[in-house]
């Protein structure tokens, strides 16, 4: 069959993907009514967002990935899906379909994209082997995992071959299958393209301690069968051998431009059709945009290049000027809990070029930027384990931070990143080359007020999403300039700020996210408003924090219940109330830490923290402390922490007040009480202060004529006193006050807000937090009570609880393969009478001689 072009400019676009779409939409948006555009596509579905893909392991449908069909119904287009273009005869210029349709053209546009490469290995088709690139391939292992899992009778086993962003997202989609998954990377570490060693070595913690096994300088040699034909283990260029039921490669993609090869169409030696800055091929007819097309010597696999791409060919193609400016290879990871991104020079290869470092290894956060040698200028970064710069520190690659470049690191309570005051020519958004002039335009100029109507002005952050933060700081910004009303919502998913959605939740007694986000919300959430949603719901629902489907809305230490280390290890912290502790809980931490090779210390809120654990021992340690009357001391949560105190008047000579009976009663009353920051209390038995009480969110000092209560004060990079709220309570009056003010900063502060920026944003102040928790003059008084009284009353220890579920501790192991097996990864060195972790020279020193001495004792990998 063959098809006539309509009377005008008719142009063939091979290839319906998401740059495909964007080519489509931009030309005819210019376009007058002489174009036509004819779009040929393979699969037999509307163009879709692949950036998306690992969505539809989190609920999200096929249509729900599909992008705008209203571009494709333009009277001026027509869609031929579901048929592949196998033949280009360019003196007709003219295209054949495998199916037989014959198409002629005046301009052709390549946009066939890649596919995903084959891994050179014995046994990569096998059944229960897949790659990771279209909606049919996600299908195939949606329903390939629950057809095995249902014949077997368990959860599978999967392994990812590649440790790159792609991998990794695989990875959290097979583990959203209850696939126990590992990643198999041949490099020294994850996402090598994009990150240092140190930055790769702390995103690994990160991966694994959402209980993903990470193995790397691990080369696939073999894959084996059962009798069946299907795959049962893999085999390594070491000799090891792992068992898996299931297969994901994400070892990289290649161009698809064997239909440019066979047509004559010059080709790079190395793959990819070869484009000018115009992204003109060889042919004077013939366009290339997007991944299949090869610029300055490269084809890269990110959106953001492709739609530039696509707007450089329609402007080209409407006799206008434009250029390809260049890849942008800034990434995000897009999975929930783990903050990665990458952006600009981020390996600092521009001669002269300065590392700004700043690392928490406690908080698993490492961040880099990248500086000129004068250090004034942001040639790039990385951020990992707080990602949250990086919308607005990106656009400022290749422009001045005006400012002290270390502050833009510093964690919380700091000196801000760059904020709404981007000059116009900032690159807000990547992926539609949308700038900071454009979108201030939009609001000033076509009334757009919020995050989704830039995204239907501008389409800036409608792609992979990183820059949505910065674009709503920018919008906020822009409308507080002309007095409007600034929209305080969550994130994009919740048109609702975190104490609106509180109400919401409480008022309308839902009790998971997916019922909240589909009754309040949109879309399937974020990094940003599932903790949140996660913290609200631990107040007004309760149970375990790893039960049902909110056991993936936690922070990462959540995950495992235990705070994650810089070298992968984990900290033990069992409560001790008021710093309170018998001989015997003495000598029962003592010869536990003896017995698990731990390094003890005493922490500054009176207990004693035990480090080094590895995950599979987590459940050993703490079956013998539960046993010994120990409780999680929830040092991982944004929760109470401690109520520290000095010895009072049991012992003290000035004390005039019980303040470690009060200090372990505060304790107790107020264990496992989640909250949006985490929460420190102290007890001074007398104004001399010892318990540093002043210093706490809320603090107590004993006085002759009872107790006086202080609030909102803060430790950290700000640290801030705590204010005086009321004089002489006595201890029920005490308790009821605590009780109010705890709960009524639970129900109103904003995400990840501490008591002191939220107290210093009350209404009235010092005297209307007063009038609130003293005379009820919000009516409120009653709520706050009853909240109160209901986490009192549901409080289970999490540690015990879980040790007591089969479906809990199958979370802690090392490697899902060999669960007792111990990583090997971790090694240590005695310094002061203790361990300690080994640094990169003192590994180093070992693997070359067998040995390094220090303090007196040999380097040696625990096992």
């Amino acid at each position: 069959m063959s098809t006539t072009p309509a009377l005008g400019t008719h142009v063939v676009v091979v290839g319906a993907g998401m740059v495909a779409h964007r080519f489509v939409e931009s030309l005819l948006s210019r376009a007058d009514e002489r174009w036509h555009i004819t779009l040929i596509g393979e699969e037999d579905r509307h163009p879709y967002d692949r950036v998306g893909l690992t969505g539809f392991f989190a609920g999200a449908s096929a249509d729900d990935l599909t992008l705008d069909r209203g571009i494709l119904d333009d009277e001026r287009v027509r869609f031929l899906r579901g048929d592949a273009v196998s033949r280009i005869d360019r003196s007709a210029r003219r295209v054949t379909t495998r199916g037989g349709t014959s198409v002629a053209y005046d301009r052709l546009v390549l946009a066939t994209g890649s596919y995903a490469a084959r891994l050179a290995v014995d046994g990569f088709g096998l059944d229960g082997c897949f790659v990771y690139r279209t909606l049919d391939d996600v299908e195939r292992l949606r329903a390939f995992v629950r057809r095995r899992s249902a014949e077997l009778g368990r959860p599978l086993t999967g392994t990812v071959i590649g440790g790159g962003l792609l991998g990794l997202e695989a990875a959290g989609a097979l583990q959203g299958l209850d696939v126990a998954c590992t990643v198999v990377q041949s490099s020294d570490r994850l996402m090598s393209a994009q990150l240092d060693r140190p930055a790769g070595d702390a995103l690994r913690r990160l991966i694994e301690s959402r209980g993903i096994a990470v193995k790397t300088e691990a080369i696939t040699t073999r894959l084996d069968p059962d009798r069946t034909g299907q795959v049962t283990g893999l085999e390594f260029r070491d000799g090891s051998y792992g068992r898996t039921d299931v297969v994901v490669f994400t070892v990289g993609v290649r161009p698809r431009d064997d239909l440019a090869r066979a047509s004559g169409i010059d080709v790079h030696p190395r793959g990819g059709v070869l484009i000018d800055a115009g992204c003109q091929t060889s042919d004077p007819r013939v366009l290339a945009i997007g991944e299949v097309a090869n610029y300055d010597g490269q084809c890269v696999g990110l959106v953001a290049p492709g739609y530039a791409m696509a707007e450089v060919a329609a402007t080209r193609l409407l006799g206008g000027e434009a250029s390809f400016p260049g890849y942008d290879l800034s990434t995000k990871l897009k999975l929930s809990g783990v903050d990665v991104a990458s952006f600009g020079d981020a390996f600092a290869e521009t001669p002269g070029a300065l590392d700004v470092v700043y690392a928490d290894p406690v908080a698993g956060v490492y961040k880099k930027l990248v500086l000129s040698d004068d250090a004034k200028t942001l040639l790039g970064g990385i951020l990992v384990g707080d990602a949250s710069a990086y919308g607005s520190l990106r656009p400022l690659v290749g422009g001045a931070l005006g400012g002290d470049p270390a502050a833009y690191l510093m964690p919380e309570g700091g000196v801000a990143a760059p904020t709404g005051d981007l000059p116009d020519d900032a690159l807000v958004c990547s992926c539609n080359s949308v700038s900071a002039g454009r979108i201030r335009h939009a609001v000033h100029e076509e009334g757009c007020t919020d995050v989704t109507g830039i995204k239907a002005c501008t389409k800036a952050g409608a792609a992979c999403g990183s820059c949505v933060t910065m674009v709503k700081k920018l919008v906020a910004t822009e409308l507080a300039k002309t007095g409007a009303t600034v929209s305080n919502a969550l994130c994009e998913h919740f048109d609702l700020s975190r104490r609106q959605l509180f109400d919401a939740v409480r008022v309308s007694g839902l009790t998971t996210f997916s019922a909240v986000i589909e009754r309040f919300g949109v879309g399937r959430g974020c990094d940003i408003c599932k903790p949140a949603l996660a913290s609200i719901l631990s107040t007004l629902v309760g149970g375990h924090v790893l039960d049902g489907e909110n056991a993936t809305l936690q922070d990462t230490n959540d995950h495992v219940m235990a705070n994650l280390q810089k070298d992968g290890s984990y900290s033990v912290v069992p409560r001790i109330p008021g710093g309170e502790i018998t001989p015997e809980g003495l000598l029962v931490i003592g010869q536990v830490a003896q017995d698990f090779g731990l390094y003890t210390k005493i922490t500054g809120g009176q207990r004693i923290d035990m480090f080094g654990a590895r995950l599979e021992q987590l459940p050993d340690i703490w079956k013998r402390l539960v046993d010994a009357g120990f409780e999680s001391g929830h040092a991982y949560g944004k929760s109470l922490r401690t109520v520290k105190s000095c010895v009072g008047s049991t012992w003290c000579r000035y004390g005039v007040q019980d303040s470690v009976g009060m200090a372990v009663r505060l304790e107790l009353r107020y264990r496992g009480l989640r909250s949006p920051h985490k929460l420190k209390l102290g007890v001074s038995g007398c104004a001399r202060e010892c318990a540093e009480a002043r210093g706490k969110d809320v603090g107590v000092i004993a006085t002759e004529a009872g107790w006086n209560m202080y609030v909102g004060g803060n430790g950290g990079f700000t640290p801030r006193h705590a204010v005086l709220l009321a004089e002489g309570l006595s201890d029920d009056e005490l308790l009821t006050a605590i009780d109010r003010f705890l709960m009524y900063y639970i129900f109103t502060a904003d995400r990840l807000q501490r008591t002191a920026p939220w107290f210093e944003e009350l209404d009235g102040g010092i005297e209307g937090l007063r009038e609130v928790i003293f005379d009820d003059s919000l009516g409120i008084c009653a709520d706050l009570d009853a909240a109160m009284a209901a986490h009192i009353g549901s409080y289970e220890d999490e540690w015990a609880a879980t040790l007591h579920d089969p479906d809990k501790l199958r979370r802690f192991a090392s490697f899902v393969n060999a669960p007792t097996t111990p990583d090997p990864s971790l090694a240590y060195v005695a310094e002061r009478g203790q361990p300690r972790p080994a640094t990169a020279q003192e590994r180093e020193a070992e693997r070359g001689d067998g040995g390094v001495l220090i303090a007196g004792t040999t380097l040696e990998v625990r096992r």
